[in-house]
């Protein structure tokens, strides 16, 4: 195919500033380089973070470690730091030409993109697609294979079938996301090799801490206890003893193992949880009395776990941790803000993912969002034998109790809600990324003494997209139930506008090669494209019908 000298382009060349440049170079490829033509790409909130942040953003900073710096200054579409870059990585791509030394990648294969490339750090998170490597708001974009192959061999451009339509593909990587909090794997020991923190208040006996080791103990072990405690902390092998929690590192502990009930004590320790730590309470009979000021925010950004056990049994609280935060039989579901495109694909997997006796209830503030979502919904939920009913809450109290809730909005309180309306041994999935600072006072003795499970994820994995892929390919999920708009490059910015401000219900899908074409929502989708709107399957996206659009914006 004949490759053009320039495209269309949607660039992000400073904190709000977009802008559409209809003459970008196309990048051709050096030794270790792909071009990929974009099919379309799906808008996503996480954008607007990028938006706003720019170089300030985590994954817009330079990579510093996994690459050498030479080989990355190969790399034209890398664009850390003040460089424009190409927002967008929801996408759907082929392959039309590769370097000579590309070795595990060929012309004509069509691929997702796993955005999130965790082999190469940067100072606060990781190198990212549409982050400080172009994304797909482009017609074509330039890859690096020496990028998109993780240490371990595995691709991040991830094949898909030629049967599949590019919307339906393209979306499988925010399904990815929602489905990472599912099947996310859940550390239920102390970590081996990691750093234990032991406080105990006077009077309280350690108990089951060896019992808490995994497969190997941690590799040091701080302690801040009284005197007649010293012998049995010091039976755990090579303790170092120091006299309070002021004296120890900030984020310096993989896992803290508290004996006892003092508010201020809690307080302390909340800040000194390392990224992916876990804080366990044994309360030995006893009750904090008080709301402790947790780091809910830390919980979806840094993965950190609350965990605890109203006995005296350290060990009992790492057996409240599930191996998976899995809906399971019989729960009933509550997803808050289920109206938004995430919340709807919430609702929409758990309806689909095959439990027994499961009910599931979306709430949201806006009655439109919530007609919209009963049109997407209510069919599937009878088909898979699933209660299904919705609530906005501005105008109607939640009288329920639930065994597992989903958090869609990143508003600290919902998570104090949630405790006080959780079934025992509910799982609270605070999907929405309550900045990483934010604390609240929650209610632990609640939250310890009914087995709750609080817990955050951010992003996926090849394998969360994978498992997404194949329910998509098996026809178990289908991904285009989520589309509410499309557009062309002529819409592309004011479809993210869109996105900020929450003016659609569900995902805006972009396909690049449509220069003209404005946004489109598709209630709309008649008034403009009528062959195309006729080809909807009960008004919503499809294979046909994006078949159809292209053949006719094309012409």
């Amino acid at each position: 195919m004949a490759i053009p000298a320039t495209q269309y382009a949607v660039q992000l060349v400073g904190p709000d500033e977009l802008t559409l440049n209809t003459s970008k170079p196309v990048l051709h490829p050096g030794p270790h380089q792909i071009l990929a033509k974009i099919e379309c790409v799906g808008l996503c909130f996480s954008d607007l973070k990028l938006l706003n942040q720019f170089s300030g953003h985590a994954r817009k900073s330079e990579i510093v470690g996994g690459l050498a710096k030479e080989i990355l200054d190969e790399i034209p579409s890398y664009v850390p730091n003040d460089e424009p870059t190409v927002p967008g990585h929801e996408v759907v791509c082929r392959i039309i030409e590769i370097g000579d030394q590309v070795k595990h990648h060929e012309i004509g294969e069509r691929c997702l993109i796993q955005a999130d490339f965790r082999q190469l750090p940067t100072a606060g998170s990781n190198a990212a697609f549409g982050y400080n490597f172009e994304g797909a708001l482009q017609e074509y974009v330039l890859l690096d294979e020496r990028v998109v192959i993780d240490h371990d061999g595995e691709r991040f451009l991830i094949p898909v079938a030629e049967h599949l339509g590019a919307s339906q593909a393209a979306l499988v990587e925010p399904w990815a996301c929602v489905e990472d909090s599912y099947v996310v794997v859940e550390r239920a020991t102390v970590l081996p090799g990691g750093r234990l923190l032991i406080v105990a208040a006077a009077g309280h006996e350690i108990q089951g801490v060896e019992a808490s080791y995994g497969n190997a103990p941690p590799a040091t072990i701080t302690a801040i206890t009284d005197e007649s405690q010293h012998d049995s902390v010091s039976a755990l092998g090579n303790v170092t003893f120091t006299d309070s929690v002021a004296d120890v590192a900030n984020e310096g502990f993989d896992d803290i193992i508290y004996f006892g009930s003092s508010k201020a004590d809690l307080d302390a320790l909340n800040d000194k949880l390392a990224v992916r730590g876990i804080i366990n309470i044994v309360l030995g009979g006893e009750t904090i009395g008080e709301l402790v000021h947790v780091g809910v925010g830390r919980v979806h950004y840094g993965f950190t776990r609350w965990v605890g056990t109203t006995a005296s049994d350290a060990s009992e609280g790492y057996k409240r941790v599930p191996e998976h935060p899995e809906v399971r039989d019989g729960d009933s579901v509550v997803v808050i803000g289920a109206g938004g495109p995430m919340g709807q694909m919430h609702v929409i997997r758990n309806i689909c993912s095959g439990r027994s006796d499961l009910s599931v209830t979306a709430t949201d503030l806006d009655d439109t969002r919530l007609r919209a979502l009963a049109r997407k919904c209510e069919a599937i939920a009878a088909a898979n034998n699933v209660t299904f009913r919705m609530v906005n809450t501005k105008s109607e109290q939640l009288d329920n109790t639930f065994s597992y809730w989903a958090l869609m909005a990143p508003i600290s309180v919902l998570v104090e809600q949630a405790i006080a309306g959780s079934k025992p041994n509910a799982l609270i999935n605070i999907f929405a990324g309550i900045p990483a600072p934010v604390k609240h006072d929650l209610d632990l003795d609640t939250y310890i003494g009914n087995g709750l499970y609080m817990f955050g994820t951010s992003g996926s994995t090849i394998s969360d997209m994978k498992i997404v892929l194949q329910k998509v390919t098996d026809g178990q999920l289908n991904t285009n139930t989520s589309v509410d708009a499309i557009s062309g490059m002529a819409g592309a910015t004011g479809g993210i506008d869109a996105v900020k401000n929450r003016t659609m219900a569900g995902k805006i899908i972009v396909y690049p090669q449509l220069h003209d074409i404005g946004l489109i929502p598709l209630s709309q989708l008649a008034e403009h494209f009528p062959t195309v709107a006729a080809k909807l399957h009960d008004g919503q996206w499809c294979s046909e019908a994006e078949a159809e659009l292209l053949k006719t914006a094309s012409a």
